[in-house]
């Protein structure tokens, strides 16, 4: 059962990372170009520098995450948005997410842990890290290193 489990662990982690990104990536087309279509859509507004970043950090981030392109950087960035999203949008309206009313930051508080994760963890076995790290001769560069 182990050795079926670490075999998957790496593919599991991989479909985290690429649906993760996928549902991060629907907020930044959003919240930029109204894509998908929603009744609730608040016009996109850059005036303001924080929730001005907010579009194109979750439009390019989920993209970036989705490809698993430069995944540890990239999470590490988006934890801590959400981190900053939840404390100033969601937390001064009540302690308790589901007292906050529809959106209470629960969304939020997921994103930030599961990016704390691939930050720790990394893009897996189906990433574009993975395939970059690479070398010519078609090893990984740690399988390289244990090889000289």
């Amino acid at each position: 059962m182990t050795s079926l489990r670490l075999s998957w662990e790496p593919r599991i982690l991989s479909l985290l990372r690429i649906v993760t990104g996928l549902l991060f990536l629907q907020h930044g087309l959003n919240k930029l170009f109204n894509f998908p279509a929603t009744a609730n859509h608040v016009p996109y507004n850059a005036s303001s520098l924080v929730p001005g970043l907010q579009g194109p950090i979750e439009l390019i981030g989920g993209l970036l995450i989705v490809l698993g392109l430069f995944t540890r950087p990239v999470a590490f960035i988006l934890s801590g948005n959400m981190a900053v999203a939840y404390f100033m949008a969601h937390a001064p309206r009540g302690f308790f997410p589901l007292q906050n009313g529809g959106n209470g930051g629960e969304l939020a508080i997921l994103y930030c842990f599961v990016f704390l994760y691939l930050w720790l963890a990394g893009g897996g076995e189906w990433s574009l890290d993975r395939l970059l790290r690479r070398n010519p001769g078609g090893t990984t560069t740690a399988t390289a290193a244990r090889a000289a």
